[in-house]
């Protein structure tokens, strides 16, 4: 069910002579036996990714598919920002700050998935590769584990040692419901895509998960170490597999689905209006119901085809699976039911007959949930089980889309069924340790149904054509800017033509699949093509653009600051309210503003006052925020910040200036790391450090701690509330905020639109697009002022 780097097997033969090396090419790995009798190509870079740095391992086999993981040390390059020192080196005029790029070292999860059939080719490509691991062990669950323990201890010179199964797959299971927002969906057989994603609940237990392999177990998860097994069948995934090769003959698993998904199961199975003739009105019960599994072949003298007897069958165990599920649900009281286990592995047809059960069953109280990564359950807590001394739980952890596979639909024309058999395909998840723990902003009004992005490009077809288009389209000017950020380095262009092209994969793979990674958003788009850049050694392609633009609005500050004072207090506002929005059109990320900025280089804070949309705007509330400015100020307001230059300096500094005068503390939150132009928490610092160098008001609060600078634990143009650095949250609710300020396209308009808080909200926005403009109702360079005042 996902997609996968497959075996170019069409190379084999050209490539099989070559010795194995490290990273940097193909490696043709012959089989050393266990029945494996041709050559695979086996790309490091692409599927054993950074192996020469891995450090600890784990492995969960099944009946037919191996699960690798490991933990690895990733080097890459980072952009520092600094005053400059004082040594005297020449420096330019209007340049801030030092820009340095250094090496940074972090934390990466490795998770590849492959079929049992390659496991000795694999290890002995592990073993080829691996240099310096800091273990001896390799934690090992699962059936298989035993049948090759004495294969993995002689290949990679390790011990082996079993951890329970069960309880690696709730260890598993609770790491990517805490760390992967996309991580659960509910399947709809009709839908298209058929695909419908969950935003996680920052309380996920309790919970029952339903493991389908052979027999069936039933676990009730309480908490992160509490569960129990409070029931299961012995009719499961071996029963449907078992029967089917003797009623069909057919001995694969994956074949045998494939027929049941071409069956028609009524023509076996006897209905509830071949007894009744119709409906039973009575007991409420449909007509089309089975009422007799396998039924009709008690009296039918005739012979069944294989396709609708797997289909029955496949009714008949999925249907006892969902009822007895069910039934356990309710006397646990319990809402919600994650299904995993080879029984299920992503097939459509399995996931349809068990959503059809339990919502039959549970009359839509009960809802059935599968996971993305349902299939690595057992590897990522078979790894935790083995990292326990580091700590693993006490951290973030991300995604990373440049290094993981997508989801991959059944219903998909450009899948053959028969691929189901999965031959040389390898699936790949990979997860960044994140520099910041992350939590839910305390001021969500309802964290549970916080959804951050405003338009589901994985429902909205025609949204998601023109955004895919859109993010192709900029591609080339993308990799060329980031060529640009380097100009010293000898592979500067070879590395930005490599981004291109795995960006551009990526587009063309949502294009086919748009819930590849979970729903698919704009944010989604932004950060995958960040995640790339990152990948390819470009960390900050905008910093010299940051860093010239801030040296240049900070020259204009204090001019700035002086014809605000010069107005009236009401005139102020609005002049106030204008800069925000002016310094918000400089927008590196929007292709009507890039254009301006490369051509017209004189364009500055007031040509950008001069493109805004007069009054009335498109959303304004500006009169009721006049009106709550004559009130009591504020306790204490929190701003998210978007771009550096005119944005942050000429617009956001005076708004908080005037915020400060009147009393009410100011948390002014940027991004940990870059993105496009936006400002980060470092540059900001320096930024702050020289505006309180002329500007006594801004001195004196960062002195008494009445304006604290603090970071948002994210690198994304756009803002997920669910997803925010610990230490910010917990100032949030010390200082007692009770305005929450979000500025910029990405922040206000593609994400947090309608996010609803418990405290009053101000979010403005000049769109710089003209599709989503005309979306909205506006035209280009139309306002977005929304202020909210929440519901008593």
């Amino acid at each position: 069910m996902r997609a996968a780097e497959r075996v170019d097997e069409s190379k084999m033969a050209e490539r099989g002579g070559r010795s194995g090396g490290r990273r940097g090419g193909g490696a043709g790995v012959a089989s050393g036996g266990g029945g494996l009798d041709k050559s695979i190509t086996l790309p490091p870079d692409e599927i054993f990714r950074n192996l020469e740095n891995a450090k600890r391992f784990a492995i969960d086999i099944g009946g037919s598919l191996a699960k690798l993981a490991y933990y690895s040390t990733v080097q890459h390059k980072v952009a520092r920002v600094r005053s400059f020192d004082q040594t005297g080196k020449d420096i330019e005029p209007e340049s801030p700050y030092e820009i340095t790029v250094q090496e940074e070292i972090t934390a990466r999860l490795h998770f590849i998935k492959f079929e049992n059939t390659y496991i000795e080719t694999c290890l002995d490509f592990i073993k080829d590769h691996l240099v310096n691991t800091e273990t001896k062990v390799i934690k090992a669950t699962g059936g298989g584990a035993y049948k090759f323990k004495d294969l993995i201890e002689r290949k990679l010179g390790l011990k082996l040692d079993k951890e329970d199964v069960m309880t690696c797959l709730i260890k598993g299971c609770n790491f990517v419901l805490k760390n992967i927002p996309n991580e659960a969906f509910v399947y709809m057989k009709d839908a298209d895509p058929e695909f419908r994603f969950q935003m996680n609940h920052p309380h996920i237990f309790p919970y029952l998960l339903v493991n389908i392999g052979s027999g069936v177990s039933i676990v009730k998860v309480e908490t992160e170490d509490k569960f129990e097994w409070i029931g299961g069948s012995s009719i499961g995934g071996g029963t449907f597999w078992g029967l089917g090769a003797l009623l069909t003959k057919t001995k694969k698993f994956d074949e045998l689905l494939h027929l049941a998904s071409k069956g028609q199961h009524t023509n076996v199975d006897m209905l509830v209006k071949d007894v009744y003739g119709g409906a039973y009105q009575t007991l409420g019960l449909s007509g089309n119901l089975i009422a007799s599994s396998f039924g009709k072949s008690a009296t039918a003298d005739k012979d069944f085809s294989k396709e609708d007897m797997a289909k029955s069958l496949l009714h008949m165990i999925s249907n006892d699976i969902g009822q007895l599920a069910c039934l356990y649900a309710k006397l646990h009281n319990l809402n919600k039911i994650y299904f995993g286990g080879f029984f299920i592995r992503g097939h459509p047809v399995t996931m349809r007959t068990i959503t059809y059960s339990i919502n039959f069953f549970s009359k839509g109280d009960v809802q059935a949930l599968f996971l993305r990564h349902e299939g690595y359950l057992g590897a990522i807590g078979a790894f935790l089980k083995g990292a326990e001394q580091d700590n693993p739980n006490l951290y973030s952890w991300g995604e990373n889309y440049a290094g993981s596979s997508g989801l991959m639909s059944g219903t998909s024309p450009d899948v053959c069924p028969v691929q189901r058999e999965r031959s040389g395909t390898f699936d790949m998840l990979e997860m960044d340790r994140l520099e910041r723990t992350l939590v839910n902003l305390p001021l969500l009004k309802d964290p549970s149904t916080y959804v951050p992005d405003t338009v589901d490009l994985t429902d909205d077809a025609m949204a998601r054509k023109y955004w895919l288009s859109c993010f192709e389209e900029a591609l080339d000017g993308v990799a060329k800017r980031a060529a640009a950020s380097q100009p010293d380095a000898t592979d500067v262009v070879e590395r930005a033509e490599k981004f291109r092209q795995k960006y551009w994969h990526k587009l063309q793979t949502l294009r086919q699949q748009p819930f590849a990674y979970g729903t698919l958003t704009v944010r989604s788009l932004l950060d995958t093509r960040e995640h790339c850049l990152n990948e390819f050694n470009f960390p900050d392609p905008y910093s010299k653009v940051k860093q010239k633009e801030n040296g240049i609005a900070l020259k204009c500050y204090q001019s700035v600051i002086e014809s605000l004072d010069s107005l009236g207090w009401e005139e102020r506002q609005f002049a106030l309210v204008k800069g925000l929005l002016a310094g918000n059109v400089f927008d590196w990320g929007a292709k009507a503003v890039s254009d301006v900025l490369e051509t017209e280089p004189q364009f500055g804070f007031e040509e950008a006052k001069e493109k805004l949309q007069e009054r009335p705007w498109l959303e304004d509330s500006y009169p009721e925020w006049l009106e709550r400015l004559k009130a009591p100020p504020h306790k204490c307001a929190l701003i998210f910040a978007d771009n550096s230059g005119i944005d942050i300096i000429l617009g956001v500094f005076p708004f908080v200036r005037e915020l400060l005068s009147r009393g009410t503390e100011v948390i002014l939150a940027c991004n940990s790391g870059p993105a496009l132009n936006d400002v980060t928490y470092s540059e900001s610092l320096l930024v702050a450090e020289r505006i309180a160098a002329t500007d006594p008001v801004i001195r004196s609060a960062l002195k008494e701690e009445k304006l604290l600078l603090v970071q948002t634990g994210s690198s994304s143009p756009c803002l997920d509330l669910s997803r925010l650095d610990k230490g910010l949250a917990n100032l949030v609710r010390e200082r007692e905020t009770d305005l929450v300020v979000i500025e910029g396209m990405g922040r206000a308009i593609h994400t947090n639109y309608d996010a609803a808080l418990e405290c009053e909200s101000l979010k403005l926005a000049v769109i710089k697009n003209s599709w989503l403009a005309d979306r909205l109702g506006g035209k280009i360079f139309s306002v977005i002022f929304k202020y909210e005042v929440p519901l008593k």
